[in-house]
């Protein structure tokens, strides 16, 4: 268990260590607390997670990114959303059409789309799609399940 730091400020007075603000960022806090090692990772060992009879995914951890695998039906509707944090799409096979920054972009086999922290975006399978999604810092809503827009959608 981690000890909690006391600092001394300006004035030589003790004060207390931040705390996170949530669960969502004690998740965060938790994987990039641990000691920083290599991962080597075949995607078979990684159990789907299926969040929806649409969506399924699949996601490694690191000290301050995330790969994720995604799969997604043709269909399959991920609602507007947000997030802090930053996206990169990569489609493997397939296509997807995002509504994002007023504009519908379609992402093909082969191409990637960036997406900014905070922007809202939202984004449908045009047909059976596989892509990679990259964020930085990690998805603590996904770490701590709490992602509820993704799930139970059909």
């Amino acid at each position: 268990m981690a000890r909690k730091v006391k600092s001394k400020t300006s004035t030589g007075k003790r004060k207390k260590a931040a705390k996170p603000h949530s669960r969502a960022q004690r998740a965060v806090t938790k994987h990039a607390a641990r000691k920083a090692q290599h991962q080597y990772v075949h995607w078979h060992t990684i159990p789907l997670e299926e969040l929806n009879t649409l969506l399924q995914r699949q996601y490694v951890v690191g000290q301050e990114i995330m790969l994720a695998r995604v799969l997604l039906k043709k269909g399959c509707i991920v609602p507007e959303h947000s997030h802090h944090n930053e996206q990169l799409t990569y489609i493997l096979d397939g296509a997807l059409k995002f509504w994002i920054d007023g504009k519908e972009i379609v992402v093909h086999s082969g191409e990637v789309l960036c997406i900014p922290a905070h922007m809202p975006h939202k984004a449908e399978a045009l047909e059976d799609t596989v892509d990679l999604d990259v964020f930085n810092p990690p998805r603590a809503d996904w770490i701590n399940k709490t992602d509820q827009y993704l799930r139970g959608q059909k």
